[in-house]
C-alpha cells in the first residue's frame, strides 16, 4: 500500500501544472536560433545536418532557461561545446560495442557526477550523454562526425550571438531573485501583525545570496539598485521578529501591540514597494500615510524599553528601503548596507578558475552514501542497458531507450518517478498531435522543418510549467524533425512510444535496485542542524559578552553554515516523505515535532541578534558563560541525537541558572532570550527522547534485524544493498 500510495502521488506530481511566469520572448529567441541554424543547414546542406543543427541549438536553447547565475551566453556556449565533443568522441568509439559502452558508461557516470555542481550542470551534462546516443549514428566517416560536431556547436553559437544582440530582461534573473527577498520579508511582516511567532522561509534569502555571488567582469556590470538591498533584507527579519514577539517586544495586548501591528503593516507596503523597483528597474510609490506611520515621536510614543528599541532601528532601515522604492533607475545609486571593510561583491569563480572547484566539489561527493554518485553509478548502469537491450530490440532508433532514462533520471526518488511518468504522458500526446499533423500535411521537408521550429518554441515556452507539457512538444519536435529527413512516421511514432515506456521503466527500476534514501539519514541531517545552530546562538552570545569585529564576523559565519544545515534537513525531510520507505531512527511524527522545536530554538537566536550591542556598548560576562554551555550541550545532544540517545541540558540548566542568580544583571531581556533558548531545547528532548520501554523495543527489534540479516549472509540469499 506504501508503493501504490506513493505512485499515486508520483503521477499527480509528474501531471502537475506549475504556476509560474511564463517568457515568450525568451522562448521567441531561442526557437528562432533553432529555426537560423535548420534553415541553414537545409538550404546549403542537408537534412542530416539540419538535424545535427537543431540538435545542438535546440539543447542550447533549453540550457538557458535554467536556473543559473552566470550569463546566459556563457551557458550556450558551453552547451553546445560539450554536445560536439561528446556528439565526436562518441563516433570515434561507435561501432564496436566493446569501445562504445565503457566509452558511453564513464560518461554517463562523469554527467551523473556533474550534479555536485548543481543542478544546472546536471542537466546539461545529461543532455551531452543523449547527444552522444543520438548523433553517432548520423556520420558515414571521421570526417563527417567532425562536420555534425562543428554544425552542433554552431548551434550553440548562434544562441549566445542572439542573446548578446537581443538582450532581453538583462540582470533579470538576479532581479527576481533580490526581488523575492523583500518580497518574503514583506510577507513575514504582515504574517507577524497576527502571529507573533509566525515562521519564515530562508529560501528566498539563500537564493538571493546565491545570485548576488558574481565574477569580477559582472561586478562591473551589475546595475547598482542590485548592490544594497539584500544586506537590507537580512537586517530586517530579526528586527520585525523582535518588535512583534510578546516576550521581548510589544506586549501582547493594549496599545503597544496596535502600535506594532500598525509599523508591520507600513514595513509591510514599503517592502512590496521596494521589491517592485528592483524587479522592473522603476520607482514604485509608497502611499504617504504609510511615510508618515514610519515615525517614532520622542514624546507619545506608546512603545517602550526593547520593543521601542526595535521600533527605531525598524524605522531607520525602512529609511534606506524608501530610497529604493524612490531610485527605481539602475544609474543612479543606491543603499549601500554596513559591512566588513573591503566587502564589495561575493566572489564567484570565473569559467577559468572553476576548474579546482568543480575537482574538490566532486572529490566530495565520491562516497557510496552520496546521492551523487548513487545517482552517478545508476545513470552509468541504465544508459548502457538500457543501450543493449533497445539494440537487440527489432525497433528503429533503439537510442531513444538510454536517452529517456537519462533525462528523467535526478538523484532523488521522488522527481525521478515524477518525470518518469510526466516524459511517458508528454510522449504520447506530442506524437498523437504530430502524427496526425504529418499525415494530413503529407511529407514536404520544409513544412517539416517550420514544424519542428514551432514544437520547439512552444516546448520552451512550457518548460516552466511542468515537464509533461515542455515534453509534449518536444515530442512533436522530434517527429518532425525525422519527418524533415524523409522518415515516415509509421517508421517513428510506435518505436518512441514503446522505447520511451523501456526508458522510463529502467530509470523506475535503476532507483529501486540502488536507492539513495533520504528517511534513515534524517536523523543525521536534525544533528547537524542542532549542532550548526548550537554554534550560531553561542556565537551571538559571545557578542554580548564582548562586542567587538572579530564576534561579529564569526556570529555571520555561524549564521550561514546554520542555514545550510537547515536547507540540508529541509531537503532531506521533504524528500523523506514522498519515499515509500518506513521511517528508521526518527518517526513522521518525531521529525515534525523536533523540526518545530529547532525553528524555535533558531527563532530565539535571531531574536538575541536583533539587540546585539554595539562596539562601545557594555559588555554581558554572564553571556559567555552561557555560551560555552550552549555549544557544549548542543554539540554533545547532535551525537546523542545520531546515536538514538535521550540529550541532556545539564549544563545550559546550570548556567542558566547562575546568570538568574547574578547580581546587578544588566541584561533581563537577553536572559528572556535565553529562557526561550532553553524551553526550545527542552522542546526538541521531549520530540526525539525515548522511554526506556521504547529503547527495549528498539533495542529488541534491532537485535532481530542483525540475526535475520546473519542468517541470510549464512544461506547467500542477503539483500544486494543493507543501507539502502
Amino acid at each position: 500500500m506504501r508503493w501504490l500510495r506513493t505512485f499515486g502521488e508520483v503521477v499527480r506530481s509528474g501531471l502537475t501544472i506549475e504556476e509560474t511566469r511564463l517568457e515568450p520572448l525568451l522562448a521567441l529567441r531561442t526557437a528562432a536560433g533553432v529555426a537560423i541554424v535548420v534553415g541553414l543547414a537545409l538550404w546549403l546542406v542537408s537534412p542530416a545536418y539540419a538535424a545535427s543543427a537543431a540538435l545542438g541549438a535546440y539543447s542550447a536553447g533549453g540550457a538557458t532557461f535554467q536556473r543559473t547565475w552566470r550569463p546566459r551566453k556563457v551557458i550556450a556556449l558551453g552547451a553546445g561545446a560539450g554536445l560536439a565533443l561528446s556528439t565526436f568522441v562518441g563516433y570515434l568509439a561507435a561501432g564496436r560495442l566493446v569501445t562504445f559502452l565503457p566509452l558511453l558508461a564513464v560518461w554517463a557516470f562523469a554527467a551523473g557526477m556533474a550534479w555536485a555542481l548543481g543542478s544546472t550542470a546536471g542537466i546539461v551534462a545529461a543532455t551531452t550523454v543523449g547527444s552522444m546516443l543520438v548523433t553517432i549514428t548520423l556520420p558515414t566517416s571521421g570526417g563527417r562526425a567532425l562536420e555534425h560536431a562543428g554544425v552542433i556547436a554552431l548551434g550553440g553559437v548562434v544562441q549566445a550571438v542572439l542573446i548578446l544582440l537581443f538582450p532581453i530582461r538583462r540582470w533579470g534573473a538576479h532581479r527576481d531573485a533580490l526581488a523575492d527577498a523583500l518580497a518574503a520579508v514583506a510577507d513575514y511582516a504582515r504574517r507577524l501583525r497576527h502571529d507573533p511567532t509566525a515562521p519564515f522561509d530562508l529560501e528566498p534569502l539563500m537564493t538571493a545570496r546565491d545570485a548576488a555571488a558574481v565574477t569580477p567582469s559582472q561586478a562591473r556590470t551589475r546595475p547598482p539598485v542590485l548592490h544594497g538591498p539584500r544586506g537590507l533584507a537580512e537586517r530586517l527579519r530579526p528586527v520585525l521578529a523582535a518588535l512583534a514577539d510578546p516576550d521581548v517586544g510589544a506586549p501582547a495586548e493594549g496599545p503597544g501591540r496596535d502600535r506594532a501591528r500598525e509599523l508591520l503593516d507600513a514595513a509591510a507596503d514599503v517592502l512590496d514597494a521596494a521589491a517592485r523597483t528592483v524587479r522592473r528597474g522603476t520607482p514604485a510609490e509608497v502611499p504617504p500615510a504609510r511615510a508618515d506611520v514610519l515615525r517614532v515621536d520622542e514624546e507619545h510614543e506608546v512603545l517602550e524599553g526593547p520593543a521601542r528599541q526595535a521600533a527605531e532601528r525598524l524605522v531607520e532601515l525602512l529609511g534606506e528601503a524608501l530610497e529604493i522604492a524612490d531610485c527605481g533607475d539602475a544609474h543612479r545609486s543606491t543603499p549601500t548596507p554596513r559591512g566588513p571593510a573591503g566587502t564589495q561583491f561575493l566572489v564567484r569563480p570565473t569559467m577559468f578558475r572553476l576548474v579546482p572547484v568543480v575537482v574538490r566539489a566532486v572529490r566530495r561527493e565520491l562516497r557510496r552514501d552520496s546521492p551523487v554518485f548513487r545517482h552517478a553509478v545508476r545513470l552509468a548502469a541504465v544508459a548502457t542497458l538500457g543501450y543493449l537491450i533497445a539494440s537487440r530490440l527489432p525497433l528503429g532508433h533503439g537510442y531513444w531507450a538510454p536517452v529517456a532514462s537519462v533525462m528523467v533520471m535526478r538523484p532523488d526518488f521522488h522527481r525521478t518517478y515524477a518525470r518518469a511518468v510526466a516524459r511517458f504522458a508528454g510522449t504520447l500526446v506530442g506524437v498523437a498531435l504530430a502524427t496526425g499533423m504529418v499525415r494530413a500535411l503529407g511529407p514536404d521537408t520544409y513544412v517539416f522543418g517550420a514544424l519542428a521550429v514551432v514544437s520547439a518554441g512552444l516546448s520552451y515556452t512550457l518548460i516552466r510549467t511542468g515537464y509533461a507539457y515542455s515534453q509534449c512538444f518536444t515530442a512533436a519536435y522530434v517527429v518532425f524533425l525525422l519527418g524533415m529527413g524523409g522518415q515516415a512516421w509509421q517508421q517513428t511514432v510506435p518505436d518512441r512510444v514503446v522505447l520511451t515506456l523501456l526508458g522510463g521503466a529502467l530509470a523506475m527500476l535503476a532507483y529501486v535496485v540502488f536507492p539513495a534514501w533520504e528517511t534513515p539519514k534524517l536523523a543525521g541531517r536534525l544533528a547537524d542542524w542542532l549542532a550548526a545552530n548550537g554554534r550560531y546562538a553561542a556565537a551571538v552570545l559571545r557578542s554580548y559578552a564582548e562586542p567587538t569585529r572579530e564576534h561579529r564576523a564569526a556570529m555571520r559565519r555561524a549564521l550561514l553554515a546554520s542555514r545550510e544545515a537547515r536547507a540540508a534537513w529541509q531537503k532531506a525531510y521533504d524528500q523523506a516523505r514522498q519515499e515509500p520507505v518506513r521511517p528508521r531512527g526518527l518517526t513522521s511524527r518525531e521529525a515534525e515535532d523536533a523540526q518545530e522545536a529547532l525553528a524555535g530554538f533558531d527563532r530565539a537566536a535571531m531574536l538575541m541578534e536583533s539587540h546585539v550591542p554595539r562596539a562601545d556598548s557594555s559588555f554581558v560576562p554572564e553571556a559567555q558563560r552561557f555560551a560555552e554551555a550552549l555549544e557544549a550541550d548542543t554539540a554533545q545532544a547532535a551525537d546523542d541525537v545520531r546515536e538514538h540517545r535521550n540529550p541532556d541540558w545539564g549544563r545550559v540548566e546550570e548556567a542558566l541558572h547562575a546568570w538568574e542568580g547574578a547580581a546587578g544583571d544588566r541584561s533581563p531581556v537577553v536572559r528572556r532570550e535565553a529562557e526561550l533558548q532553553k524551553r526550545a531545547l527542552e522542546d526538541l528532548a521531549t520530540a526525539v527522547s525515548r522511554t526506556p520501554l521504547e529503547r527495549d523495543v528498539g533495542s529488541a527489534r534491532e537485535e532481530q534485524r542483525v540475526r535475520a540479516a546473519v542468517v541470510a549472509e549464512g544461506d547467500g540469499s542477503g539483500p544486494a544493498h543493507r543501507d539502502g
